[in-house]
C-alpha cells in the first residue's frame, strides 16, 4: 500500500527541538517534490517547508525560517524536518506531502506541541 507516514512528534518545551521524520513504502521518494505542512487549531493548513526531488533547491515559510531545516535521504526513502528553538506557536499537527505531476501523496500528520 502506498504511504507516507510521519514520526518525531510530541510535547516539547519552548526553546527545545525535534526532529520529524517521513517515511515512504510502496514507492520511491527521489521523483517527487516534498513537502511539510501544518495545521494548528482552528487555523487552515499551511506550508513549512519543500524540497526539490534532488535535495538541493529547499524553501522554507518565513515564519520558522533559521528555526527549521528541511532535509531527504533518498536512497533511505525518507525527509526530514528539523526544528529547533520551537516555540507555543509551532504547535500543529504536522503532515508531510510528496508531489509528481499529478500523483500527490499525503501523510496522517504527527503531533507537536510546545508547551511549559
Amino acid at each position: 500500500q502506498v504511504q507516507l507516514v510521519e514520526s518525531g512528534g510530541g510535547l516539547v518545551q519552548p526553546g527545545g527541538s525535534l526532529r520529524l521524520s517521513c517515511a515512504a513504502s510502496e514507492f520511491t521518494l527521489s521523483r517527487y517534490v516534498m513537502s511539510w505542512y501544518r495545521q494548528a487549531p482552528g487555523k487552515e493548513r499551511e506550508l513549512v517547508a519543500t524540497i526539490s526531488s534532488s535535495g538541493t533547491s529547499t524553501n522554507v515559510a518565513d515564519s520558522v525560517k533559521d528555526r527549521f531545516t528541511i532535509s531527504r535521504d533518498n536512497p533511505k526513502n525518507m525527509m526530514y524536518l528539523q526544528m529547533n528553538s520551537l516555540e507555543p506557536e509551532d504547535t500543529a499537527v504536522y503532515y508531510c506531502k510528496a508531489a509528481w505531476g499529478c500523483q500527490v501523496y499525503w501523510g496522517q500528520g504527527t503531533q507537536v506541541t510546545v508547551s511549559s
